[in-house]
């Protein structure tokens, strides 16, 4: 079962429940179902900005050369460890890039998710 076939499936799940409950309306049901936002899909887009943020920048700076490569951006490595400004160190800081931009997306959308949890009223949890 798809992602959308799940969603139609919530949406057709609230209207039945909505029928018993005349002060709620289609409109409202819709906009309860669109409101929750998915961690893993925030997750994935981040840590793959952050990968492709950290690889270009790296692989840029190690194109131009020059006597001293990157001070600014070396100084990752107190954080990253194995990063450096190769290409090699590239390839392990994008990982590090997606790992902690997933890590971020799953805390925003968890706490995106519980404050619109805490917001919504009792009768339509």
């Amino acid at each position: 079962m798809t992602t959308q076939d799940k969603s139609e499936s919530f949406y057709q799940q609230q209207i039945e429940l909505s029928k018993n409950d005349p002060v709620d309306s289609e409109e409202e049901i819709l906009k309860h179902a669109i409101l929750r936002l998915n961690g893993q899909v925030v997750g994935i887009v981040l840590g793959l900005i952050g990968a492709l943020v950290i690889f270009v920048a790296t692989n840029w700076l190690v194109l131009k050369g020059g006597e001293v490569v990157g001070p600014h951006l070396g100084l990752l490595d107190q954080f990253f460890i194995g990063y450096s400004v190769t290409f090699v160190g590239s390839l392990v800081g994008a990982l590090y890039g997606f790992i902690v931009g997933y890590v971020g997306g799953l805390l925003i959308g968890w706490i995106y998710n519980a404050i619109v949890f805490i917001r919504t009223p009792k009768s339509r949890r």
